[in-house]
């Protein structure tokens, strides 16, 4: 049995004000919700013209009106910005929170966020040697004193990082790809993050993931596995049925299956089984999407119904 669960919540981000985000950040965090995160997007999935707060720039925001909850990107993509400054800028978000970032790193996807802003949008396996290369580098980074780095992406002489981390941040890898993405989880990952439109094959993939622990030597319980969710709940049957239909409209794709077998929909007794599902399978922890215009009353019926009952 994985250890107790930890419940993220995603803040929401696109189409809001600062405002809008401070406030059901903090709502989610009275909520007793363990972290809170957002996406590290430039633009939107559908279109450049939609508005979205910058990733890190809110997370400095939010870590100075939180008290307690984690707070991580899900997922920078580390080839999206300069490794140096971005190691620098999520030192500065740490010593804001007092020590409570999680680094969440991806090879990324959506080629116009790169070349629009400026950077070079690299084939799907330089974008992961990328990712691995950043990874070494960071954590030399907020762990020496100074770091002289000569790798195929990234080169240093002599850099300096302070203020250190208060902490050494658990570095979240995020993505599904079996050759390799999962095998640079399993060399240095502390988190891997399953996406939700992969959320049925989670079982699958905690299996490719293993196996790659297996073969790099390293204990598989080094590493918390994590499930972005989509998670729809109401009440009873007859409040949730319309919201599933529009869920599938809406996040059929991106965020997976809304009706697929061990999706997080129901009601409170319905979500909390599907989530016993999930840690049977050695998941413990959730990034959570919840469905509805204002996530926090979804987000305050999970709170009051579902939590109490892994804590």
């Amino acid at each position: 049995m994985p250890p107790q669960p930890h419940f993220g919540v995603m803040v929401p981000q696109f189409k809001r004000t600062w405002e809008e985000s401070r406030r059901a950040a903090t709502e989610f965090e009275a909520m007793g919700y363990d972290s809170l995160w957002v996406n590290d997007h430039l633009y939107g999935a559908t279109s450049p013209q939609t508005p979205v707060l910058e990733a890190w720039s809110l997370l400095a925001g939010l870590a100075a009106v939180t008290t307690r909850a984690e707070l991580g990107t899900l997922v920078t993509p580390t080839a999206m910005r300069n490794p140096a400054h971005l190691g620098k800028t999520i030192a500065t978000v740490d010593s804001i929170s007092g020590g409570r970032v999680i680094p969440g790193l991806g090879a990324g996807w959506m080629e116009r966020e790169f070349t629009d802003f400026g950077m070079p949008f690299p084939p799907i396996a330089a974008r992961l040697r990328h990712l691995r290369e950043s990874v070494e580098f960071l954590q030399g980074l907020w762990s020496e004193e100074s770091v002289s780095f000569e790798g195929e992406f990234i080169q240093s002489t002599d850099l300096h990082c302070a203020p250190k981390p208060a902490r050494r941040p658990p570095i979240l890898i995020g993505g599904t790809g079996e050759k390799v993405t999962l095998r640079i989880a399993a060399e240095l990952a502390d988190i891997w993050n399953n996406s939700a439109r992969r959320q049925s094959l989670l079982e699958r993939k905690i299996g490719v993931l293993k196996a790659h622990c297996a073969d790099v030597g390293r204990d598989f319980g080094e590493i918390t596995v994590s499930q972005q969710c989509l998670v729809t709940i109401a009440r009873d049957e007859l409040a949730l049925a319309p919201m599933v239909e529009k869920a599938q409209k809406i996040y059929g794709g991106h965020m997976g299956d809304p009706v697929g077998s061990i999706a997080l929909t129901g009601t409170p007794d319905q979500v909390a089984r599907r989530i016993q599902k999930h840690r049977d399978l050695g998941c413990s922890m959730f990034m959570i999407e919840f469905f509805g215009r204002d996530t926090r009353e979804p987000a305050a019926l999970f709170a009051e119904k579902v939590l109490p009952r892994f804590r």
